[in-house]
This record gives C-alpha cells, structure tokens and sequence, in this order.
C-alpha cells in the first residue's frame, strides 16, 4: 500500500491518554489521570433531550449549529463574559476539541507557526501537527505561579508566529492569567498581527478571582475564543463546544471546515447544550465549591506532606512536583500505577516545562482523591528504595 504522506502520520501521541488506557485495565486504580467531572450531566439537560429526541430533533442542522442554540450562546456570552456578540459570531462545534482544530486549519497553514504555552494542552499540538503547522513555545514558570510574561512571550514571537494562543484558567496547571496580562496579549498580537485564540474551556471553574477574557481588550477581531460544555455542564460524551469570533470572514471558513469535516454537530447534544446554557445553574455552583474545597484540602495535604505543589486559581488540576524522587514524570507515572494503583498523567505530557511534576485531577471523589495523594507522597518518599518481592523478603 501507499505510504502516507500527511503530517498526521508526525502527531505524537498524548501521555495523558496513554495512562487513561493503562488505568483502564486496573480494577483497583485510583483515577487522577483524566479530567473529566465526577458528576453527572445534570437531570433537566438529560430530560431536555430525551424529549427533543422523542419529538424528532434528530435531524441535520447547519454546520454552525441551531440559531435557536447560536442565539442562546450569544446571550450568554454577552451576560456572563461581557462580550458584544451576536447568534452570527457563534459556531457551535463537534466540542472544543474540533473547534480548535478548525481554527487552526482555518487560520494557519504550512510555514506558519503556533505558538503556545508551555506547559501545554497537548491536543492544541497534536492539531497544528496534523494541520502541517509548526509550533513553537513560551514560558510559563511554576516559579511564578505557572502564568506568563508579556517579555517572554514576545521573545518567543517568530517571523513564522501567525496564532497566539493563551488558556485562562489553564490546563493543566490551573493559572489564571490577570487582566493587565491578557490585555497586554491582545496588544502584543496586534503590534506583531496575530491572531489570539483564547482557551476558555475551563471559564466556570475559578476559586480566587474572576475568569476575565482577552476578547474583553479586543478592538479589530484578531481574539477567537474556545468554550466547551464538557467541564461546565459534565457533558463530556455530548461532545460540544463553540467557537465565538467577532470577525465575519472567520465564522465562513469555520462553517465550511465544519461542513466538510462532521458535516454538523449532533442535533440532540445540541437541544441538551440549550437546556443547560438556559437552565438552572445550581449543578454549576455546587461542583465548582467541591473543587475549590478539594483543592484546599489537596494542598494542605501534600503540604503536611513535604511535597511541593502549585496552588491552582481555577480548572481542576494540580501540578505535583515530584521532583525529590525524580524528574522522569513518565516513570514516576508508571510506577505509582504499577506499585501504587494510582493512575495520574506525566508532566511531560505537557511539554519540557511539566518534566518532574504530575497532574493530578481534583475532579475525583475526595476520598480517593486524597487517598491517592497519601500514595503518591509515600513513593516520592520511597523512590530510591528497590521493593522486595514478598516471596524472598526478610521477616
């Protein structure tokens, strides 16, 4: 057969979903790895749509999503984000997931470069590979609570750089990055003509300060922000997301990537994504306070422990840092599953930067969120010791 050609054959794949199906086959696992709610879609979105598929709204509907579901967003986005938008800057998507990846086969091609933070969401890398797109890195120092500096994303700047992207609140560190901050981005894009995408999948889930979007300092249209329904609303499976850009041309080539990748999103995660975006926000709420009390008791125990760790603004992630046993996070990983039966991902799965820390997921049930943590601490502890197997131990 003909050997493949395409730059997809290049993307490397994630760690994190590499421990995923790892811990899968282990029964006993404590699951920290994945970032994926601990709760249920909530009960009215679940009704919502079992009605919309029993009355037959299962049909086709255009590749940027319902006006009914466009309209809804556009409302929300105007409330809560404080953006000027209308239905005709919003398009719905596959999840955030494909969104991006539209974007960037949209706005970026062979020869241009992308460029992201480090640590880094993988599947903004693994897109731009497939879309033959360079990328390129800035620095996000844990020693600065893992957010940014205007002076060292603009040293990354190339004369390849066509996509700035930025992830507020962050995955997989959990930085908010502040207003002067992103407004200082958006500046810097315009003064270098990039575009900025904005990773919001995580907007609803801040514990400290409020989730603030770069749009908001945006005066020509070079800001494309990234929602998802996922961690908001537990509607991981439902796959959807949406793409809010305030440039006419942008949300064209999105519909036509859209049309010839998926042809449209799902019509009934849609109707679900309008019971939730108009519905009651109690399940909302209350799982954001569970993070925030998981967090709280996550860092105070990692402190007792002598383990250092990144207090996270907002997400649900934890950067560990295991660094006292060693700074392979992949062997870390692998050992702390095989010994420990606690499943978490590797920092390198997130770039140069996450090497010698884990991301540990707070989306889990307490206990055994915290229980894993008491495991994790014991092997930074006892990394150096070899185990003796129990057939040849010593009494």
């Amino acid at each position: 057969m003909p050997i493949s050609t395409s730059p997809a054959t290049r993307i490397h794949r994630s760690g994190i979903r590499t421990l995923m199906e790892l811990a899968m086959r282990d029964p006993e696992a404590i699951r920290l790895e994945i970032g994926e709610p601990d709760v249920p879609t909530p009960a009215h979105v679940v009704a919502a749509a079992g009605r919309d598929a029993a009355a037959g709204h299962t049909g086709y509907t255009s590749s940027t999503g319902t006006p009914e579901l466009r309209a809804a967003l556009a409302e929300k986005v105007r409330r809560v984000n404080g953006l000027e938008v209308t239905a005709e800057d919003v398009v719905v998507t596959h999840g955030a997931m494909h969104g991006l990846a539209m974007a960037i086969a949209a706005l970026a091609g062979p020869g241009d470069a992308v460029l992201l933070p480090d640590p880094e969401f993988p599947n903004w890398r693994m897109a731009a590979v497939a879309a033959g797109v360079d990328v390129t890195t800035y620095p996000a120092h844990a020693a600065n609570g893992f957010v940014p500096t205007l002076a060292d994303i603009e040293a990354a700047i190339t004369p390849q750089t066509r996509v700035l992207v930025v992830c507020s609140p962050n995955n997989p560190t959990g930085a908010m990055y502040p207003a002067d901050l992103l407004a200082g981005v958006v500046e810097l894009a315009r003064r270098h003509d990039l575009w900025v995408f904005s990773d919001e999948c995580y907007e609803a889930i801040t514990f400290d300060a409020p989730h603030v979007s770069p749009a908001s300092f945006d005066t020509d249209g070079r800001v494309v922000t990234f929602f998802s329904f996922s961690k908001t609303y537990a509607m991981t499976g439902w796959r959807l997301g949406y793409v809010v850009s305030r440039d006419a041309g942008v949300v064209d080539l999105l519909g036509q990537v859209a049309e010839a990748t998926v042809a449209c999103p799902s019509s009934v995660s849609q109707r679900a994504a309008l019971a939730a975006v108009t519905g009651p926000q109690d399940d909302v709420r209350t799982a954001v306070a569970s993070y925030q009390e998981r967090r709280d008791a996550a860092v105070a125990l990692l402190a007792a422990r002598g383990v250092p760790c990144v207090r996270p603004a907002g997400a649900f992630y934890l950067m560990v840092d295991v660094s006292a046993a060693t700074t392979d996070s992949e062997a870390f990983a692998l050992r702390l599953l095989d010994e420990r039966h606690v499943a978490v991902s590797p920092g390198s799965a997130f770039g140069a930067a996450g090497e010698g820390m884990v991301r540990v997921s707070l989306a889990a049930e307490r206990g055994a969120l915290l229980e894993g943590l008491g495991r994790l601490a014991d092997l930074v502890g006892a990394w150096g010791e070899v185990a003796v197997p129990a057939a040849v131990a010593t009494p």
